[in-house]
Order: structure tokens, then sequence, then C-alpha cells
């Protein structure tokens, strides 16, 4: 039997930080491990029988610290999972070390512009060089450590490996050989070595950091007070103002026009109009009266309810969302980069090549010793890792920075990455494919003439303040040639007037008017004249100008498209069938779409496009989540990508860049990797000295950089 256990760890701050975390779980018999970097939260399965403190134990010494239960509460309201032990990536205290190795790293690498005798000097390049150096160690120094102790190698021994080996043997060259140190000083290689893996790092905290904003968004969304109704012995009422927290189920709250709902509940007494957009997905404020249930998160656009709670806590839909949010999150692959997947390998192995280096050139081929060192020096020299560290930031620089003059805004490489494994694309209709915007579609009219009907409706929503009554009066603009004796608005439910005739006119949903009625259904506004049925309105939601051409290219290119909704099955069918989107999926809670992403994944890697609170689990679970620039915030925060133009047409570009720049990184990589393959050999044998082989380096960073800005120029 397994036990289930959550935890924080602090000090996490990027992928390998996970990665390095989940390897020491597992290794210590952890299963079901899920390792969120961005919010420090960990869980896992273990035996009943093992002792759970001595895996935390294990996870304490690699660098990190886990908060134990009884920290839990101390913790709850100061927790900064960016703060705490430093574990060897640098994030640690401030951003002041990375701008120093900036700063000096530049001043070592200013001679090759600028050929002053003082930039050439080796004090200069001592006192320039040494800070960084030391810098390095204070940030990747323990995290090498630590993984060497538990037989877990990752990218800060190669750092270290390499930048060591540089500035080691530039100190050989000016204490053996003083009167030709020159030839021997790489003092700019151990600098950039640890500059580059530094901001490589500092670039990737801040995308990891990104993805806490969505669920504190979510968060923030919940009211911080609500309205509850106490009864004294004497039954007079009053109202008190509590921490929404504090709601139990079964209390009584007062929700008020412009309030937001604090609780879901069932409405007891009142009438009112919910703006459900947001958790819905309805493009269309709903009626609410006696009976129906509200969602805590949701604003009343016009009337007042009195509610019974009856879901609370972490059983509310924008908890149950919150949820699902922190579940999506834990499954994204870590953000990892190849040369980390393949440092246990190579590290080990540039090692050992450098110590063989020796050995046969002093004891086999009877070379002297100085140069016997010179030569595994050389290997390691050459084999540095700048070029790995380089391969991926410099095409993913090139590619983000193309993507926002393009207007589109990408977090992380890892997007790019999986831009070229999408099968599937799965679209919200409201917000998204459409504009949000309510017009008129079609009106269906008896015993009437269509123009009569039309000066009725508008006269009639004249009197009302509803976001309905003021877009379907653009459209219908009120002549002014119709008056009434009376006018009444109710609240959730429309607008009713008595003539100069004494005729009763109601105007309103189906819900309170048209409710048993057999024909005429599934219209949005309906129109009676003495309880007789006059006619209806159907509303909609215009469609973007650029869906239709988007969705055709798409098709073109090979992907499947499919609309998912919160919004009812005739409006999703016909949104569907004037775009050309073959799959429907209507009527669909955030969790019946958190699930259908599952399904999906199951069969290929896929892209979703939201813009709804209710789109943030789906847009954080999908291979990569694509949002609006107008989408509400926790959408964008959730999402991978952010059309920042509020262009749908932008998409196809931004998904064929990321194309491209997946081709870019694996061709930087294999000239990472083929440089080390070649040129190991050649120094292990005498062939290339640390010069040389510092020139190759030079040389190879080159052209990646230089395949890389062939990037802004590819046609997309």
């Amino acid at each position: 039997m397994t036990k289930s256990y959550s935890t924080t760890v602090q000090g996490m701050t990027c992928g390998n930080c996970a990665l390095t975390i989940t390897k020491m779980l597992e290794k210590n018999g952890a299963s079901k491990v899920s390792v969120i970097a961005a919010t420090g939260d960990v869980s896992f399965a273990l035996e009943e029988e093992t002792d759970v403190d001595k895996v935390f134990d294990a996870i304490d010494e690699i660098g990190y610290h886990v908060v134990r239960a009884k920290e839990s509460e101390a913790h709850n309201h100061d927790h900064d999972p960016h703060h705490g032990h430093d574990h060897g990536h640098g994030h640690g205290d401030t951003d002041v070390y990375f701008y120093v190795c900036v700063g000096l790293t530049l001043l070592l690498l200013l001679h090759m512009v600028w050929p002053i005798p003082l930039l050439h000097s080796v004090g200069l390049q001592v006192l320039a060089s040494t800070p960084v150096f030391a810098i390095g160690w204070f940030n990747f120094g323990k995290g090498a450590f630590n993984s060497l102790r538990h037989g877990m190698p990752n990218m800060n021994v190669l750092i270290l490996l390499g930048s060591s080996a540089a500035y080691i043997y530039s100190w050989v060259g000016i204490l053996v050989f003083p009167t030709q140190a020159h030839n021997y000083l790489f003092f700019e290689t151990t600098a950039s070595i640890i500059t580059l893996v530094m901001m490589g790092n500092w670039l990737e905290h801040r995308t990891v950091k990104a993805t806490t904003h969505a669920i504190d968004e979510l968060v923030h969304l919940q009211p911080q007070t609500a309205k509850l109704l106490m009864v004294d012995s004497l039954g007079k009422e009053t109202l008190c103002d509590i921490e929404s927290k504090f709601v139990r189920n079964g209390d009584i709250l007062q929700v008020n026009h412009g309030d937001t709902v604090p609780v879901d509940g069932i409405v007891l007494s009142g009438n009112a109009l919910a703006d459900e957009n947001m958790i819905s997905g309805e493009s269309v404020p709903l009626p609410k009266m006696v009976g129906d249930s509200v969602i805590g998160g949701t604003l009343l656009q016009e009337g007042n309810l009195r509610i019974k709670a009856t879901a609370v806590g972490n059983a509310s839909v924008l908890a149950n969302i919150i949820r699902l949010v922190r579940e999506a999150q834990s499954v994204k692959p870590p953000l990892q980069k190849l040369a980390d997947k393949i440092s246990a390998i190579f590290v080990p192995l540039v090692a050992g090549i450098s110590l063989l280096t020796f050995l046969l050139n002093y004891f086999v081929f009877n070379v002297d010793i100085t140069n016997a060192i010179m030569r595994a020096i050389a290997v390691l020299v050459i084999s540095c890792p700048c070029a790995m560290g380089l391969a991926t930031p410099a095409a993913i620089a090139v590619g983000l920075g193309r993507a926002a003059r393009m207007g589109i805004l990408i977090k992380g490489a890892e997007t790019l990455e999986q831009f070229k494994k999408i099968k599937y694309l799965v679209f919200d209709k409201t917000g998204t494919l459409t504009l949000g915007h309510i017009s008129i579609s079609n009106c269906h009219v008896e015993s009437m003439n269509e123009e009569d009907f039309k000066a009725i409706v508008s006269a009639m929503e004249r009197f009302s303040s509803h976001p309905i009554a003021r877009s379907l009066l653009r459209q219908w603009p009120d002549n002014g040639n119709i008056s009434f004796q009376s006018v009444t608005e109710r609240k959730g439910m429309g607008v009713s007037a008595i003539d100069a005739e004494g005729r009763n006119w109601h105007l309103g949903s189906e819900q309170w008017l048209h409710t048993n009625a057999n024909n005429n259904k599934g219209y949005d506004l309906y129109l009676y004249r003495n309880n007789e049925y006059i006619g209806a309105i159907k509303l909609q939601d215009s469609i973007r100008p650029d869906a239709k051409a988007t969705i055709h290219v798409l098709h073109a290119m090979g992907y499947k498209t499919i609309l998912l909704s919160g919004d009812k099955e005739a409006v999703c069918q016909d949104v569907a069938n004037q775009l050309g989107i073959p799959l429907v999926y209507a009527r669909q809670s955030p969790e019946q779409k958190h699930a259908l992403l599952d399904k999906l994944m199951k069969e290929a890697p896929t892209a979703m496009v939201g813009d709804g609170i209710n789109d943030a689990p789906a847009l954080a679970r999908a291979t990569i989540g694509i949002s609006l620039s107008e989408s509400s915030q926790i959408a964008m925060q959730s999402a991978n990508v952010i059309l920042s133009k509020n262009k749908l047409s932008s998409l196809p570009a931004a998904i064929r860049l990321g194309i491209l720049t997946e081709q870019t990184i694996k061709q930087n990589l294999f000239w990472a990797f083929i440089y080390n393959i070649i040129a190991i050999p050649f120094a292990a044998m005498g062939y290339l000295s640390p010069l040389w082989g510092a020139g190759i380096m030079g040389l190879s960073d080159v052209v990646l950089v230089l395949n890389s800005i062939r990037l802004r120029f590819r046609k997309l």
C-alpha cells in the first residue's frame, strides 16, 4: 500500500530544480511524483513503511528546504519559494551578481573589438575574471557538489568544470610561462561560460514565476467580504459584513446590484442578471430567480438577491478551477534543455577523457609532464559547455524577438519547441472566435409587421439600462413615435409597459414569458401583447473578421480544429458552420473542458485557444495554451502564447515560427556537439592547444549566432 504526501519545498526557481528533486524522490522510492518549480508544490506517493522524514531530509541535503507540518502555518502568510537555501542556480538574493558578471565579461571581451594594450594586460584580466569566477562558484558550487555526491551530475558540474579548467589553465600560464603568458590567458572563456548560463537561468526564472500569477488572479476573484443575514430572537434581521472565508454552508447572504457573488449558492428571493461569462462562457447575462443557482466570483449586473450558501471553500466552482490549474501546471514538462539531459553522461565522460589524455601522454607516449597536463587541460577547455549553453538561448532569443515584432508574446523556450508536435487546435467561442459584442441575429414576428415590431421593442428597451438593451438600440434606434402610459423594468426578467389603449406589453426572457409555448423556442427575447405571443429576437455574438480565414489556413496546414465552449449547442454549432470547424463540444464546464483536453492529448499534442476564466485550466493543461490580448488576465497568465495585437490571424505565423525555431535549435545543438566530438580527440593527441581550442570554441559560438540570426529572415 502507498500513501500520498504533499508539501512545499523552498529554494526552487527553475525547471532544473524540479528535475533534481524529482530524481531525488524517485531514487528514494517515491512514485506519482509532481514537482512545480513555480509554486514550490511537491506531491508524491510512498510505501507506507517508508519513513517520509528521511525522504524530506534527502531533499534538504541537496540544498533545498522542505516545509514540515509544524512550519506550514507560519509559512502560509510569508512563504516565498525564491528565498531560502541557495542551491546552485544563482537566482538567490538579488540580480546584482548577474549584472556584475555581465559588466565584467563585456570588459574582458572588449579587446576583441578595441585593441588597446590595457585591455590585454594580465592584471586587468585577472581583476575582471576573478569576481565572475567567484560568483560562479558561489551560485553553482553547492548544486554541483551535491549532485555529484548523490550520483546525479547536472549542468552545474559541466559549468564549473569548463570555467575552472579555463581559469586554472590561465593561472598555470601566468606562473609557468610568465614571458608567454598571453598565449595561455582564457579568463574571458571563464567569464563567458558563467555569465551565459546565469543569463539563461535569469530568463527562465522569470518565465517560471509568471505561471504563479495565474493562480494569484484566480484567488483574487473571490470576494473578500460577504453580507451575512443575522436574525435575533425577536425576528429582527440585521446585515453584517464578514470575511468570505468565514461563510458556512446554509448561511443566508444578501447580494446587491454591482456586487460580486461571494460563494456558490441558491437564490431564495429576488431577481437579478448575473454576468457568468468569465466562468461559464455564456455571452449573454443570465436571469436569476428563486431556485436558480449562482456561482461565487460572478457579477450581478442588475437586481438584488438573497442566497443560501451551498458550496464554500474548496468545494466551490472557483476553488475547483484553481485546483485544475495547479494540476495542469504540475504535468507540464520540466523546463530543461537537452544539455541537462545528457550532462550525466557528458560530464564524467569528458573528465575521464581528460584524465586518460594525461595518463596516455605521460606514461605511454613519453610526453613530458608539463605538456601532458596541458593536453589534459586542453581537452577540458575545448569541451567547455559554452556552445551548448548558447545553442538554445540564441535561437530562442531570435525567435522570441521576431514573434514580439509580429505581435506575438511567447512564454519560454519550451513553447517554441512544442509547436512542431501540435496536431489538434481547440478553440473557445466567446471572445476567441467571436468578438464578445452582442448583436441581433434575426427575429420572428406574428400578427404584426416587422417595422412595427421593431418600433415597439426599441420603444420599450429605451427604458432599460441593461447592456442587451443598449446593444439592441444601436441596431434598432428608437424613433420616438411610440409612447406608453407606464413602463416597468423587471430586474432579471425584462420590461413591461401599458400603451395609450390600455394594452399590456411584455418583453423579456423565455423563462419569464415563453416557458410553456411549444413553438418558436430558442430565442433570447420574446414580445407579448395581452399575454399573446407577438414575436421573438435572437441575439448573437459577432464572429471575428479574421476567424474564417485563420481556420482555413490552419486546415491547409494539416491541423484538426475543434470548437469547445460553455455556450448553448445551437449557438456553438452556428459559429462552427460559419467557420468550417468540423467538431463541436458545447455546454462544457471547466471540468469537462479539462477532461476533454486530457482525452485529446492522449491521442496527440493539443493547443488550446481561449480567453475566459473557465478556459484557464484547459489553457494550462494543453500542450500549448494560446490567449488573445483582450482576454481575461487569468487566461493570459495561464497561456503560453499571447496574441498581443488581438488578431487571431497571427496564430498560423506563430505556429510556423515555432517550428522554424525548433529546427534552428536542433541545428545549433548538432554543431555544438559535433564540435566536441571532433575537437576533443585532436586536443588529446596534442594537435590542438588550448589557445586553438578556445579559438575554435569561439568560432562555434559565431556559427551558432549566425545560424540563429538567419531565423529573423526565414519566410513564415
